[in-house]
């Protein structure tokens, strides 16, 4: 995907975008932790990249020295006045205190644990479904037919969202994830464009004459301090669920299979022992975590020897956090019963995942149905499982055969 010169020396240039970071970026923490634990790099005009996990999670609750404003790194560095203060651009991902408790709390009733138990059934229904339409295939890639429809359809169906535009979804969530590599032209280009905007204006409008029960209707309705949130709060809203609410899971799903399509006695062990699932869902989330998050340094200041300026950005790597020897005991294994697990899949502080019980819900309940329908499958062609780029990782073809 990249255009940029391969990295010569990931302490001092790295590049989360460089093919060999996507393919594998395990080997690259490890060897950073033992040589350069906060690695520097002038890429995107200056970028910070703690492997620690005591250092990730510094930075994640410290939110007098890092702002959450923009959390998608690439060439385009938001200014004062590019994004709606105090809202940010998706709230509240890109809110800081004290406005992000205010709208992380508005949310909190469409994503706890009753709520979500009442979308299982159509989760399940919906696997069960896209498990039928493979149909007697004995090969087929299971991140095209099988993971990323399942926590499309599923944020659809929350938004209130036509399930025939998935094509137009992940057009949106390769344009504002995956295209970071651009040049600041080309990114302001493709922000300019407005397709995005002009997408969600037009599901705003459609549910302003036809309100109904879904999470748009609800946004387009609530109250902050007695008025109607801002028409940029419910904008930005819409497009984080639709975008960071997709990518995370159908990554996780993926990443998941593919785990499990090279491990035999842990395909054994969950088809002879479904409860242990819920533990087994955790290890993977720690194990191949998806989300790497970012922020932009508020102001100078130095961290563990490190002179950070205003503006630079700062990769969180959870997923580079959940793999630290010095937190979990075998931490490069995944082990399916691990009984304390205190991962960082759904990161740190504030900004902890607000759709973690959705995600858990959506990965369990896919991997129930999966293996209940194909306990024994391996890859079909290894060289031919390809990764995401950018700050969200998981497989995007994922050829599998059935046994």
């Amino acid at each position: 995907m990249t255009h940029r010169p391969p990295v010569r020396d990931w302490t001092n240039d790295f590049d989360h975008t460089d093919p060999r970071w996507v393919a594998d970026p395990y080997p690259i923490w490890e060897q950073l932790r033992e040589q350069c634990p906060v690695a520097h790099s002038d890429r995107y005009g200056g970028t910070w990249l703690p492997v620690k996990h005591e250092y990730v999670a510094e930075v994640a609750y410290d939110t007098e020295h890092f702002t959450s404003r923009s959390v998608v790194v690439s060439e385009v560095r938001p200014g004062d006045d590019d994004l709606p203060a105090p809202i940010g651009v998706a709230p509240p991902i890109t809110s800081d205190p004290p406005f992000h408790a205010l709208a992380r709390r508005l949310l909190l009733p469409a994503f706890g644990p009753k709520a979500i138990r009442g979308l299982e059934p159509y989760t399940r229904a919906l696997c069960n479904g896209l498990l039928d339409r493979i149909g007697d295939r004995r090969e087929f890639d299971a991140s095209v037919e099988y993971a990323q429809d399942i926590p499309l359809r599923v944020i659809a169906r929350m938004l209130g969202f036509p399930e025939e535009d998935a094509d137009q979804f992940r057009h949106f969530i390769r344009l504002v994830l995956e295209s970071v590599d651009a040049t600041a032209e080309e990114r302001q280009a493709q922000v300019n464009a407005g397709e995005l905007d002009a997408y969600i204006d037009a599901r705003i409008a459609e549910h302003l004459e036809h309100p109904r029960d879904d999470l748009t209707t609800f946004l387009l309705e609530a109250t902050l301090d007695g008025e109607k949130l801002h028409p940029d709060h419910v904008r930005g809203t819409m497009v984080l669920l639709m975008i960071a609410g997709i990518d995370t899971t159908w990554s996780a799903i993926g990443a998941s299979l593919w785990h499990l399509a090279q491990h035999p006695e842990d395909r054994a062990r969950l088809a002879a022992d479904p409860s242990l699932m819920p533990t087994a869902v955790e290890e993977l989330l720690r194990a191949y975590a998806p989300v790497t998050m970012a922020r932009l340094v508020a102001k100078d200041f130095d961290f563990h020897g490190c002179p950070m300026k205003q503006g630079d950005w700062l990769l969180l790597p959870f997923p580079a956090a959940n793999r630290d020897p010095d937190v979990f005991p075998h931490a490069e294994r995944v082990v399916i019963d691990r009984a304390e697990n205190r991962h960082a899949a759904f990161g740190l502080g504030i900004h902890r995942c607000l759709g973690s019980n959705l995600a858990r819900m959506e990965l369990q309940t896919a991997l129930e149905q999966w293996i209940r329908r194909y306990p024994e499958f391996e890859l079909a062609a290894s060289d031919n499982v390809t990764w995401s780029a950018g700050q969200v990782r998981g497989p995007r073809t994922l050829p599998l055969r059935i046994r």
